[in-house]
């Protein structure tokens, strides 16, 4: 593992499978301009829009999806995450919700597909009901690199399950990727401290890439993209408007606080 500059993209996607692709393009350019080598998208990129629009467009939100990855990452010699965008769950009516990552000549590292789905009655009086239309994964993903250290993927609504995260960590992971589209009612109070606790309780990085502002109906996201490190340090957040964050990846630091707190060493459970 070397060195290196991550991003975490933050974008306000939309219906507009086109637009939204043009969007990614264009942060994903900007990002591999400054020197990122690691770059996530956030979860929804391709399209953020009503259940039934998503499920009927499927196969065609994830072939152009899978597409442009494959493209970006070649074109700029980058690693690039996309996650989640819906794909066909075969057998089914409904979709995965998957994370790609895709590496610098085009070829895939690594699928996960979300594994906890996001039904919940907020007091902001919305209701989410992810299950409707997702099949929940089975599988987790740590891959691993030479260059970039070995990367835990996952999904946004699990981030709140922290034996994730820790299966991710006895796996060999250095750094987690949390592509989300966080909502506003909830990011307020939750999103910072939770991933600040992933990355302190299990001595990684944290990239979040994140959604921001009003995608469709009453649905807003909170946006603030962040970068962890492993000690809990808020490393760069992207704010609340289209864009990114920022900032190196660097494996002395790992090692450095998995020295002085070897707490993966001490666990008794």
């Amino acid at each position: 593992m070397e060195s290196y500059l991550a991003a975490a993209v933050q974008m306000t996607s939309t219906a507009d499978l086109e637009s939204n692709l043009h969007q990614a393009r264009e942060l994903v350019g900007i990002a591999a301009r400054r020197g990122a080598q690691l770059i996530s998208l956030p979860e929804n990129f391709a399209f953020l829009g009503p259940e039934a629009q998503k499920l009927a467009e499927a196969p065609r939100i994830a072939e152009l999806s899978e597409k442009f990855l494959r493209e970006a990452a070649r074109e700029w010699k980058i690693t690039l995450l996309g996650g989640g965008y819906p794909t066909p769950a075969e057998g089914t009516t409904k979709c995965y919700n998957t994370a790609l990552l895709v590496g610098p000549n085009g070829e895939d590292l690594g699928r996960y597909q979300k594994l906890h789905l996001f039904d919940v009655n907020l007091p902001d009086g919305n209701t989410y009901r992810e299950s409707d239309s997702v099949v929940p994964g089975q599988q987790l993903q740590v891959v691993h690199t030479e260059k970039l250290g070995a990367l835990g993927l996952s999904v946004c609504y699990d981030l709140r399950f922290p034996e994730l995260y820790r299966a991710l960590s006895e796996r060999g992971a250095d750094l987690l990727l949390v592509p989300s589209a966080f909502t506003a009612f909830t990011g307020k109070d939750h999103w910072r401290v939770l991933l600040r606790a992933r990355a302190i309780e299990n001595t990684c990085y944290i990239l979040a890439a994140a959604q921001t502002g009003e995608h469709y109906a009453r649905r807003q996201t909170y946006g603030h993209a962040l970068i962890v490190d492993p000690w809990g340090n808020v490393l760069a957040d992207a704010g609340d408007t289209p864009g990114m964050a920022i900032a190196e990846i660097d494996p002395k630091r790992l090692a450095q606080v998995r020295r002085q707190l070897p707490v993966l060493q001490h666990r008794k459970l």
